[in-house]
């Protein structure tokens, strides 16, 4: 969460011709619903099950860029999945780049919802712990720095393109 995955992937997408999905996006999309209503009706463990089902749908879809959320690949085999679908990325970011990133953000995630700095480095130093053994999963890894205009976009998403073409 707040490592740039859509920004780079919308980039990165339109950069090499492919159409972009962001799956909080298409999740909603295709429920009619934000994700802060899905989580409140079922809870996370409910919406972690959509977000696997969703996941598993795009990823049928050919010549495309799919952006996850960041819990997605930490539930059920989705992390595996990925790798057996296509190239994965995971784009690294320390603990102060995600804290930056997130409170720079104009909308209100739910797990982050209501904290305060303080708690939110605390929640993005816990969830970075947890997660990383599934993120190292990934097939490539990017380290990512605070990002403020297009063109250090345009460098990360460059490197990308360098690493799968490779």
């Amino acid at each position: 969460m707040g490592a740039g995955k859509t920004t780079i992937g919308k980039m990165l997408a339109r950069d090499m011709g492919l159409d972009f999905y962001d799956l909080d996006w298409y999740i909603e999309d295709r429920f009619h619903k934000k994700i802060p209503e899905i989580f409140a009706e079922s809870g996370e463990e409910g919406f972690r099950e959509v977000e696997r089902k969703m996941l598993h749908e795009a990823a049928e879809f050919e010549n495309v860029i799919i952006s996850c959320g960041g819990g997605t690949p930490c539930f059920f085999d989705n992390m595996d999945y990925m790798n057996e679908q296509g190239v994965t990325i995971y784009l690294n970011a320390s603990p102060a780049v995600l804290k930056e990133h997130l409170l720079m953000g104009k909308s209100q995630r739910p797990l982050i919802q209501g904290k305060t700095p303080d708690e939110l480095e605390a929640f993005i130093h816990e969830s970075l712990k947890s997660r990383l053994p599934y993120y190292t999963k990934a097939k490539f890894t990017i380290d990512i720095e605070v990002i403020h205009n297009k063109e250090e976009i345009k460098k990360y998403t460059q490197q990308i393109i360098s690493l799968i073409k490779d």
